[in-house]
């Protein structure tokens, strides 16, 4: 099943902002997504993420009553959204300003190749779509997604899910 009715062992709120510390951490210094780097920071919001988890929902000196499964999806954009506010300042600055130059000014790129399937320019973004079933104990165990909005202004999104298995 794709939804629980379950409980989540830590409440959704605070799911949500070990989520959105975990990200914190791992992205809040960079300016852009740089693939030779998204290993590290999938593993550091991972890691976060579980040590999170286990410690908070683990009785004081004992194990966690739940199995965690934690994935972390890095998503570049085309070109980051920074990078094409600051082509579009610059371009718009180095243009003279008449009015046959203002006419040929465009939000769009102006890169004949840069087009996506159905001929239109791309704006930055790629698209996604991801899903997650599984069959378990629907009183006890469940799944929970989130987006890091974070992510956005440097060129990237960054997609959660986490999922509590009852031992």
């Amino acid at each position: 099943m794709a939804t629980s009715t379950s409980t989540p062992p830590i409440s959704f709120t605070r799911l949500k902002q070990i989520a959105n510390d975990a990200c914190q951490s791992a992205l809040g210094g960079i300016d852009c997504y740089e693939h030779s780097k998204t290993e590290g920071w999938n593993t550091t919001i991972i890691n976060s993420i579980l040590r999170s988890l286990i410690s908070e929902s683990s009785p004081a000196g004992g194990t966690p009553s739940y199995k965690y499964a934690v994935n972390s999806t890095i998503i570049q954009h085309l070109v980051p959204t920074s990078a094409l506010n600051k082509a579009k300042a610059n371009q718009e600055s180095s243009i003279p300003k008449t009015e046959e130059s203002d006419a040929k000014i465009s939000t769009s790129d102006s890169n004949a190749d840069a087009t996506g399937t159905d001929g239109k320019p791309h704006v930055g973004r790629r698209g996604m779509h991801s899903a997650t079933g599984a069959y378990w104990n629907e009183k006890t165990d469940g799944m929970w997604s989130f987006k890091y909005e974070g992510g956005e202004g440097k060129g990237l999104d960054v997609v959660i899910s986490v999922i509590w298995i009852s031992l």
